[in-house]
């Protein structure tokens, strides 16, 4: 995938920007665990993905059903091959379901088209990928304000806003900096930084320490926690038990379909 190929697919709605007035999140109360009377971040009933190449069909999402509530920190594992990242890009309206139904903060996103799911994701989902997505030829802020453009916010709002992020992952020496001056773990901490600044409803962060070294993958993660404690909804796709381990509730995918701990699939005997 080109680098504007990335910024289109993620961010662009489809239309024009837009000034539109500038979203402040509400304040978060982290005092208290989440409430299972609210709307769910996620919602997902009897989902499948099927995907068809000539005459052949391949399931890879077998009928999952998930609730993952406002301000939870939840980790997905699975092993090659299980779905788990079928199901990533699903929660993240980067594919579209087969069957089942999905609603996101309350919003039917199985009915929507590419447009509106292109919103979706560029309003209501904060990215954070292995690779880091950072166009090299930009500043620090500059590729945190990103999103931003698509949304149409002001250009005095969008280097505001994007400084803050950088700020609060701790990076406010280095807006100025481009991808290859910093390491590793600070690329992560831009594109952390991205993710945040459209105050998503959920974080979504797909092997996020897969090209990080210890040290790196430990400062992500309690990063991670952090974000947690402000009440942020976090979703964590890993194959690694220790990372998927600072997550508070683990979800395992096996053969399309959710496992529990010992490897029983749900539909198997096992409710979801």
């Amino acid at each position: 995938m080109t680098e504007a190929a990335f910024a289109d697919g993620l961010f662009e709605s489809g239309t024009a920007p837009i000034e539109r007035p500038v979203f402040t999140a509400p304040a978060v109360d982290t005092t208290s665990a989440p409430d299972p009377g609210s709307t769910p971040v996620i919602d997902l009933s009897e989902v499948t993905k099927t995907y068809s190449t000539g005459a052949v069909e391949v399931t890879a999402v077998r009928g999952i059903s998930l609730r993952i509530e406002q301000g939870e920190y939840v980790a997905i594992m699975g092993p090659s091959g299980s779905g788990k990242s079928t199901l990533m890009h699903i929660i993240g309206c980067l594919d579209v379901l087969t069957t089942g139904s999905y609603f996101l903060t309350g919003l039917d996103v199985a009915a929507m088209d590419q447009i509106e799911l292109a919103e979706i994701r560029n309003r209501h989902i904060g990215f954070v990928f292995q690779q880091f997505n950072l166009l090299p030829s930009l500043s620090a802020w500059r590729n945190v304000e990103l999103p931003m453009i698509y949304a149409g916010v002001g250009r005095d709002q969008r280097r505001k806003r994007a400084i803050g992020a950088l700020e609060r992952v701790g990076l406010g020496d280095r807006v100025n900096h481009r991808p290859g001056e910093l390491s590793g773990g600070q690329q992560q901490r831009v594109a952390v930084a991205r993710a945040l600044v459209t105050e998503p409803a959920l974080i979504l962060a797909d092997e996020p320490t897969g090209n990080l070294d210890s040290t790196a993958t430990a400062d992500l993660l309690m990063l991670f926690d952090e974000l947690h404690e402000q009440g942020r909804s976090i979703v964590l796709i890993t194959h690694e038990q220790e990372v998927a381990a600072r997550a508070r509730r683990t979800v395992r995918v096996r053969d399309g379909l959710l496992a529990d701990a010992s490897g029983r699939l749900a539909g198997f005997g096992v409710p979801a």
